[in-house]
């Protein structure tokens, strides 16, 4: 049986516990929480009905303990990790619930990358949010980005304060002033 973190499992794990309430469960050892996120990472859910149905009737002690930190470590990744070559932008906004963060995710899947819902409910939110930034870079490599425009501004802000200091008019074009002499000079 395989274990996947996808968001599906994200999405209605959360909203049944809670991640904190998880942690917990897991760390005292709760077979009922431990059993539903076996569940839900599973595909096919079958494979774990049939896994947890096999364990029936045995010490849950031989089950629970080795499960515990393997699950914990599932439960982890269900809560996206921050992508180390971004940016750190300081906290600006009101806290995201989770259900919000996981349509937000939904959103990106389904909306801006195009992938079918099915790819999106079984994606992890990991895979989701680095498929999402890749997509934004290649969008800021084909049609440029705002950074690119502010240094462009900034630049120019600068050659108008220098025009203003020279007693030049900051208006005034001299590039199509250029043009049109070169243009001009042609038509002799």
């Amino acid at each position: 049986m395989t274990l996947r973190p996808t968001l599906r499992a994200a999405v209605t794990l959360e909203a049944r516990f809670g991640f904190p309430a998880m942690f917990r469960a897991l760390e005292e050892g709760s077979f009922t929480v431990i059993s539903e996120i076996i569940r839900m990472a599973s595909s096919p859910m079958q494979d774990a009905a049939a896994f947890l149905f096999g364990i029936a009737g045995k010490p849950l002690s031989s089950f629970i303990i080795p499960a515990r930190i393997p699950l914990a470590e599932l439960v982890s990744m269900l809560m996206p990790t921050p992508d180390p070559k971004a940016k750190r932008v300081p906290n600006s906004g009101k806290p995201v619930t989770w259900p919000d963060f996981y349509a937000g995710l939904y959103e990106n899947a389904t909306g801006w990358l195009g992938w079918a819902p099915e790819q999106a409910w079984n994606a992890t939110p990991n895979e989701i949010c680095r498929a999402y930034a890749g997509h934004v870079t290649k969008l800021k490599a084909i049609h440029g980005s705002g950074e690119e425009q502010g240094r462009d501004h900034e630049q120019n802000s600068e050659q108008a304060a220098r025009s203003i200091a020279d007693g030049l008019d900051p208006e005034f074009d001299r590039n199509a002033l250029r043009a049109l002499k070169a243009k001009l000079k042609g038509a002799r």
